[in-house]
């Protein structure tokens, strides 16, 4: 007798717990968009949530939105290809709310002193410039609409694998976005925030118990470090020392050829480190500055950014994910494994990948996680479904909120800017969901037709966030750049991170020329982009100054000197905090990593392990806790993201509720 079907799926028992952890998890983000529709009142309501986000909603929240589906699905399977040297990418658990760390305070305060609604209207009243405002504008749109079309269709390619493909990728990836909108739509800042607190939760333990998973499969500790030792004694590709890519960087810096692979592996000192820049934009795009806005008060931000973010999901990143990726080497994904070491192999995935390396098969890195939670569709169907649901949340988490705040910018600084100044809060909210339907057709149009979704976090995405760095650091922190000075720094800091990516070599070979490769000389297209934005930007502003315009800016920095500057007692820490700082960033993640390939124990001689573990993977760990550490010097010791000692009052009514 044949299993019983409905819209096409076979109800299997896995199928059946499916849909029913999707139910219900659907039935919480509808429950939540029909209570911000009725609570948003005003556009500041619909946009900020009325600036009343509480602690633990935004500490979940803003964790949720940092950390993607990618995190989730596409991460590990990065790691299995590349190794360790990939595995460093794991840090941006710290440098992702480094940024954070950086400015939401001051912008907080900017917002709550001004009234600001969208980073348009704060950077146009400070350089007093409207193309300032559409520059930003632009910037949301290409980091959200690549950024938003990425999760959305691996929400699609994971309902296909988990549904034996009954289920079509463009299908799934429609269908599951359909729900997301109506509640982003309808619910704004506020149902996006109280969705996102159970998305953290889910994210978050999805990828815990997947490591567990996998770590019970492998067979324990033991298992595991033979396992890696033997994977590392049979791989082929090798650094200039020789050693195995799997544990080891290549060095800290390449000259590579366009078209040439790095010897051993991309992922050299200088290459993460400008890595972990394009991860930065993350917390410096536009959407995460309406996320500082719509906070009560300052407070959530400490405990999200060290506490939320660095330690718990740092702590996640570096053990759990880690032995997902490595892991997976030891459970039948990798056919030459199994060959070669067929005592070191548990070799439970055979059978779903019918004799094909992971990497060889068509959904490549992204097959990875789907595979893992299969495991269990024996032994624990509804655990099948609840993982599911916890990798549909964590790919919706991010979408969420960049469909809701480039919605709100769209409206703000576009529309009500230049076409109906004087729009009542009714027409603000109707032209905000016209903007967030606007960016989810664009993004699944976007996914529908991309062959390469689940690569590299949409790089070209967060290279754009990232520059908005130099005009956050004007506005919070150094009045000598001017208005000319960032916006052709900016403009010049777009064009070489999309020149140095794969769309900018694809441009000069469509005319016949092949000047360089993507991520010249290794180093990331965000690190092209901030190398002109910043230089230009500078040397520009040296040449523009204006006695006019830095009396007006020093309205803005006048008024954070007062309320956020430090006692003269804690001004004596910061060449402390900032040697601390530079040497994380120079050893941690950037050139002197390379020290960690062997500090531990020799990448060659699995016996000199000095804890049991690959040298470069103790490293690794050693400098997470070092990480969390700064962290919380800055955050917490440093005051950068603690409430203000010094009350103050708004000057003026919030501008997000002016209106005819």
């Amino acid at each position: 007798m044949s299993e019983p079907e409905i819209f096409g799926l076979t109800l299997t028992t896995k199928v059946i717990w499916l849909l029913v952890f999707v139910l219900l998890y659907w039935a919480y983000c509808i429950f939540w968009g029909v209570r911000g529709h009725l609570k948003a009142k005003t556009a500041s309501d619909y946009f900020l949530a009325g600036r009343g986000i509480s602690i633990w909603v935004f500490v979940l929240a803003a964790t949720a939105t940092s950390f993607s589906g990618w995190t989730f699905m596409g991460h590990p399977g990065l790691i299995y290809r590349d190794g360790f040297q990939y595995a460093y990418a794991s840090f941006y658990a710290i440098t992702i709310p480094f940024t954070g760390v950086m400015f939401l305070k001051r912008q907080w305060m900017l917002g709550k002193r001004y009234g600001f609604v969208t980073p348009g209207e704060m950077l146009s009243e400070y350089f007093k410039s409207d193309f300032i405002r559409v520059l930003v504008v632009l910037v949301a749109l290409v980091f959200s609409v690549p950024y938003l079309g990425i999760q959305l269709r691996a929400s699609g390619f994971l309902f296909n694998v988990l549904t034996d493909g009954d289920l079509g990728i463009n299908t799934g990836m429609w269908l599951l976005s359909a729900v997301v909108f109506l509640y982003v739509a309808s619910g704004g800042l506020r149902a996006v925030a109280y969705v996102d607190t159970v998305q953290c939760i889910l994210l978050a333990g999805g990828i815990t118990v997947i490591g567990i998973i996998a770590y019970s499969a492998i067979g324990g500790f033991n298992e595991l470090t033979s396992g890696i030792a033997g994977l590392a004694e049979i791989d082929t590709k090798r650094t200039v020392e020789g050693y195995s890519h799997y544990i080891a960087i290549p060095g800290v810096i390449q000259f590579v050829k366009s078209g040439t692979q790095a010897v051993g592996g991309a992922w050299t000192g200088i290459m993460i480190l400008t890595y972990m820049f394009a991860l930065m934009g993350i917390q410096s795009a536009p959407a995460f500055t309406m996320w500082s806005f719509s906070n009560k008060s300052v407070e959530p931000f400490a405990p999200q950014q060290v506490w939320a973010s660095s330690f718990g999901i740092g702590l996640i990143l570096m053990v759990f994910t880690a032995i997902q990726g490595l892991g997976s080497h030891l459970l039948g994904a990798d056919t030459a494994m199994l060959a070669a070491h067929p005592e070191l192999v548990n070799n439970v995935m055979g059978d779903n990948l019918k004799g094909l390396d992971i990497m060889d098969s068509a959904g490549k890195q992204g097959m990875l996680v789907p595979q893992l939670i299969y495991l269990m569709s024996d032994a624990a169907p509804w655990l099948v479904g609840l993982l599911s649901v916890c990798a549909l949340a964590a790919m919706q988490s991010t979408g969420a909120a960049y469909m809701s705040t480039a919605g709100g910018m769209l409206t703000r600084d576009l529309v009500k800017r230049f076409i109906i100044p004087d729009a009542s809060h009714s027409l603000q909210k109707i032209l905000g969901r016209v903007g967030v339907g606007i960016i989810v057709l664009a993004a699944l149009l976007v996914a529908t037709t991309s062959k390469d979704a689940l690569v590299l976090l949409g790089g070209l995405a967060v290279a754009y966030g990232f520059q908005m760095w130099p005009s956050l650091i004007a506005v919070c922190w150094w009045p000598f750049l001017t208005r000319a000075g960032i916006t052709l720094g900016l403009i010049a800091g777009l064009i070489a991170v999309t020149l140095t990516e794969s769309i900018g070599v694809s441009i000069f070979k469509s005319i016949g020329i092949d000047p360089w490769g993507r991520w010249p000389l290794t180093i990331h297209s965000a690190g092209w982009g901030m190398l002109f934005n910043l230089g230009i930007a500078i040397i520009v502003s040296f040449v523009t100054q204006n006695e006019d315009d830095n009396a007006h800016k020093m309205k803005f920095h006048d008024f954070l000197r007062e309320h956020a500057s430090l006692s003269p007692e804690k001004k004596r820490l910061v060449p402390t905090a900032l040697i601390i700082t530079l040497l994380w960033f120079f050893f941690g993640i950037g050139p002197g990593a390379v020290i960690g390939n062997w500090i531990f124990g020799s990448p060659l001689d699995p016996s000199t392990w000095l804890f049991g573990i690959p040298s470069i993977w103790a490293w690794q760990i050693l400098f997470w806790a070092l990480g969390v550490y700064m962290m919380w010097m800055l955050a917490y010791k440093m005051e950068m993201s603690t409430v203000p000692k010094k009350k103050f009052e708004s000057l003026t009514e919030d501008i997000g509720d002016k209106a005819s």
